[in-house]
This record gives C-alpha cells, structure tokens and sequence, in this order.
C-alpha cells in the first residue's frame, strides 16, 4: 500500500495524455452548400456560414477531414455525393470517393507530437484552410489555386480534379517501389497549393508538426 499513491501519481500523467479531447471546429465559407466529413466523427450538412464543432477524445492517431459537394440525402440518412461520397452515408465511418481535398491529422506516440497537411493525393474538389489554434502552434496552411478550373484535362471530373495516381495508377504517379520524384502532373498541384501533399514522398514541404493535444480549424473556401 505504501507504493500505491506514488503508482498513481506515475499513471495520472499517462491518463491525461491519452484521453484529452482534440477539437475540430469546421467551418463553410463556400458560396454553397457541402456536407462535411470526417473519420473519426461521422459527417454533417453545412449550409455557407455554417460550423460544425468536432470533438474527438483519446486523440485520435488518425483522423481526416473533408468536404462532399452536389450531395442528396433522404431521411434515413442514405443518398450519394457527387465528390467524397462515403458509401452513400451522411454520416461517414469510411474514406471518402476522390476527388476530395484532406485534411490531414495524425498523432505520433512515440514522438508525442501532432502531425498535420493537406492532401491532394486523393484529388481536389474545395478549397481548404488548415489552421492550428492553441497550444501556441500558429502555422496555418492552405490549398485555395484554381485546381478544378484549370485541371489538366486527364484528370478533370465532374466537380473535381483527379490525382495523377488515382487516375495512372502507375508506379511513376503512386510510386510503388523504387525512386519516387515529383511529375510534371504533381507540380500541377504544387504550384497552385505549396503546402499540400501533392506525390507519395512529399513529406519535407508538406507535413507540419505542434504539440500533441493541439485543437484545429478546418475552413472550407478561405
């Protein structure tokens, strides 16, 4: 018994650390209606002004957060979306269908820090804002280049631009072994969004790091 309050004292540091709630506030600046996702979290409708608070506990060692355009859902909740459906649910539980631009978290354990981008490995269909908001990690990062309007016509989609690998899906765009370097279609990507993921090696430029437990805003058309 004499070695019990020093246990807890050892352990209350680990509890803390790993039940702390990561918030996501969520917000539409569209001139349009999009329903927003996220795994983990589900999705929600978000007219143009709208925000959605996402409170996620045990922070999460993944989460992705992105927008689905041109959706119809009925009352149970079952319909489609013309970008980053996810299985026809208004609540999502799995990935979204490219095009969708991600927001992009994930907690390190071993290295006990927050890990953050934006993705267009899965294609572009909004523009997004990625911004950190306590724990005084300020560094926000943003993919708001005319992607759909001047995608490369192999890539163009209904609503969206295509990544190169989604639409090749040869080890040349998704790098399946071997060197990977960036593609004349990559750089596309690159040089209207310089913060984002845009090829499978592009971590130096385009992943960020805060402290773990960080809270972030997710903002749709900035």
């Amino acid at each position: 018994m004499d070695n019990f309050p020093k246990f807890i004292f050892i352990l209350l540091p680990l509890f803390f650390l790993h039940t702390h709630a990561i918030i996501f506030t969520i917000q539409n600046n569209c001139p349009y209606t999009i329903w927003a996702a996220a795994v983990p979290g589900g999705g929600r409708r978000l007219d143009r002004g709208q925000t959605w608070n996402l409170s996620l506990p045990n922070s999460p060692k993944i989460a992705k957060i992105w927008a689905r355009t041109n959706c119809t859902f009925d009352s149970s909740g079952r319909g489609r979306c013309q970008t980053g459906d996810c299985n026809g649910q208004l609540e999502c539980k799995v990935y979204g269908t490219p095009p969708n631009t991600l927001a992009e978290y994930g907690l390190n354990t071993f290295a006990q820090k927050d890990y953050y981008d934006i993705s267009v490995m899965e294609g572009f269909n909004v523009p997004i804002e990625f911004t950190p908001t306590t724990n005084g990690c300020t560094r926000s990062i943003r993919c708001t280049g005319n992607i759909t309007g001047q995608c490369p016509s192999e890539l163009k989609v209904p609503g969206g631009c295509q990544n190169p690998c989604t639409v090749h899906k040869t080890t040349q765009y998704c790098c399946h072994s071997g060197a990977c370097r960036p593609t004349n279609l990559s750089r596309f990507f690159k040089s209207r969004c310089r913060d984002a993921f845009t090829y499978p090696e592009d971590d130096p430029t385009s992943t960020f790091i805060c402290p773990p437990g960080t809270s972030y805003r997710v903002v749709f058309c900035p």
